[in-house]
């Protein structure tokens, strides 16, 4: 289901996934869409981890552009070139989502899912796709306090040369991390990698740091001609036990 809630410059939708058998509270945890903004496929994700147990808050992060109606995919992505299509719309949006506009967002959605119903006191996890992933490592660094478990899939630009690269901050984290980065990703090279596991282990941090061995950028979105079954699958099982053991450990 979509709710609204008070963003930094607005209202922005989620969708909002519970899961569907068991009495609560449950332990919370923000999922962070890629560029293609909240879909079917995206809420099918939320889902599927709701029934592991878990309340699941998916923000518009592109709220700022449009509703989720209107930034939906117009086209068919299941083609390389439809997929292509579709991220002319949309990767322009990332760019404009600059890290302060993120980090004040990052504010609102971890309040939002501390207020939401049925969500467990204690600490909450976070997880993202593609530039989703930069979100939550954002949301891990700038929310220690809070963040338990960080996972980030298919990401990209996770450790730059920028001042503002998200790896930058890991020092000031306390959550587990679990990377599994695409094979042979422009957006996060074999550098990128190997810079992404030296910070985790400069600031003694437990993670995992894996490249999924002949899975492309976007490898579980089924929506896209990116869907690679075995790496969705493997990401699921290693998400799911990073979470179990964090926030219900």
């Amino acid at each position: 289901m979509l709710i609204e809630i008070p963003a930094a410059e607005g209202t922005a939708e989620a969708l909002l996934a519970r899961p569907s058998s068991g009495g609560g509270p449950f332990p919370g945890v923000i999922l962070y869409m890629d560029a293609f903004g909240l879909r079917p496929r995206i809420e099918d994700m939320a889902q599927r981890v709701a029934g592991w147990g878990y309340v699941v808050l998916a923000p518009n992060v592109f709220y700022r552009d449009g509703t989720v109606a209107e930034l939906a995919p117009k086209g068919d992505m299941t083609t390389p070139e439809g997929r292509q299509a579709a991220g002319q719309a949309a990767f322009p949006r990332i760019g404009r989502l600059t890290a302060d506009k993120a980090l004040a967002d990052i504010d609102a959605w971890v309040s939002a899912l501390r207020a939401l119903d049925g969500v467990a006191p204690g600490p909450i996890g976070t997880f993202g796709y593609c530039m989703g992933a930069r979100l939550a490592v954002r949301t891990a660094t700038s929310h220690p306090e809070a963040v338990a478990a960080c996972g980030g899939f298919h990401g990209g630009g996770l450790a730059t040369d920028e001042p503002d690269s998200p790896h930058l901050r890991l020092g000031t984290a306390r959550a587990e991390f679990v990377f599994g980065h695409a094979d042979h990703d422009r957006s996060m090279d074999a550098p990128a990698v190997a810079r992404l596991g030296k910070a985790l282990k400069a600031a003694g941090l437990k993670a995992s740091n894996e490249v999924y061995r002949g899975a492309s950028h976007g490898y579980s979105m089924a929506d896209t001609s990116a869907f690679h079954e075995g790496a969705t699958e493997r990401h699921f099982r290693e998400l799911r036990a990073l979470l179990d053991r964090t926030l219900k450990g």
